[in-house]
């Protein structure tokens, strides 16, 4: 099949663009037509919603229905990423866990979340400078507060983790961040040596590339599409990437294009069940446009307890949190 998964932002940027700069009936319709066609020959069909369903709502659920996902394990509960997370997120109530796929120098895949070590262990330096032996060594638990009670935590294997959690009867969010072909490869090898992941787990990133070759590897496994409007021009707490006004205006208008591309192509043409976004765009309107689509929402990431309360109570929706107690800093 052809490899588009680095065009798929690019394609829908000239659809919009050409629309918006033509004014005739027949360019826009053969425009149209065009991506239409693209839709039909390159898209890949939604897995079943029973499936789906399953992995996004599993029967052990929280309260009244409600699937409450560990984000990367419950960070503020154990040392993120790690076995301990994952027993603490189950002896806390999780229906399931969010965790990051990274890679070692010697190709290992492993839990980490930053390209580098130096955040969450007592090493230093880029994760893929590392040889997996080398890792090993770090203490996972070094810079977490509770340091104390989870001294010596390794930092984990893919395959470590997902036998964790099939034994602790957790769903499973493998959240990539990039490395669409191994990624691919290595959830493709985990979803053939544990069937049960097809029905528990699902794959979810910002990259739409990566949702796009994992359904190519494997196009029964459940995926997901992870979103927060403006990333590209502003950080997560809203202050702009760039100081040059130029430059951060340019990034506006891709933020537009790529907003655009989410809503109306790109869940689409990945053929994704769920639509992971951050909890400031989440409105009861905005679960109802996705839920038309046969598409779930899922926030991310709802720390305080009213939060928590509105999201059970209003808009009845899983979400994923750094903590299941209730005492949670979500400044943490």
């Amino acid at each position: 099949m052809l490899q588009i998964g680095d065009g798929l932002v690019c394609f829908s940027a000239v659809f919009v663009l050409v629309l918006l700069g033509t004014r005739s009936v027949i360019c826009s319709s053969v425009f149209t037509a065009a991506l239409y066609t693209f839709l039909v020959m390159f898209r890949y069909p939604h897995v079943p919603f029973a499936r789906a369903r399953q992995a996004l709502h599993p029967s052990v659920v929280a309260g009244d229905g409600i699937s409450v996902v560990a984000h990367r394990g419950g960070g503020h509960d154990a040392p993120e990423n790690t076995l301990a997370a994952i027993r603490e997120a189950s002896r806390n109530g999780a229906t399931g866990v969010e965790l990051d796929l990274e890679f070692t120098a010697d190709g290992v895949p492993v839990l980490m979340h930053d390209k580098t070590v130096d955040r969450t262990t007592n090493g230093s330096g880029l994760l893929g400078k590392l040889r997996f032996s080398e890792l090993r060594k770090l203490d996972a638990s070094a810079k977490h507060r509770l340091r104390d009670k989870f001294p010596g935590e390794k930092v984990p294997t893919l395959q470590e983790a997902v036998e964790a959690c099939i034994r602790h009867q957790l769903t499973i969010f493998f959240d990539v961040k990039g490395h669409p072909d191994e990624a691919a490869a290595a959830l493709r090898m985990m979803y053939k040596k544990h069937p049960v992941l097809y029905n528990t787990s699902m794959v979810c990133s910002f990259e739409p590339k990566v949702i796009y070759k994992m359904r190519q590897a494997d196009p029964d496994v459940v995926t997901a599409l992870t979103h927060r409007p403006w990333s590209l021009s502003r950080f997560g707490d809203g202050t702009p990437r760039f100081e040059s006004p130029w430059k951060h205006h340019w990034m506006q208008v891709l933020d537009v294009l790529l907003d655009w591309a989410h809503h109306q192509l790109l869940w689409n043409l990945c053929g994704v069940s769920a639509f992971l976004v951050q909890k400031n765009f989440i409105s009861p309107d905005y679960v109802q446009y996705w839920a038309q689509r046969g598409v779930a929402v899922v926030g991310w990431t709802i720390n305080t307890a009213v939060e928590k309360q509105y999201y059970k109570d209003l808009l009845k929706i899983s979400y994923i949190t750094d903590s299941l107690r209730e005492d949670c800093d979500p400044h943490y």
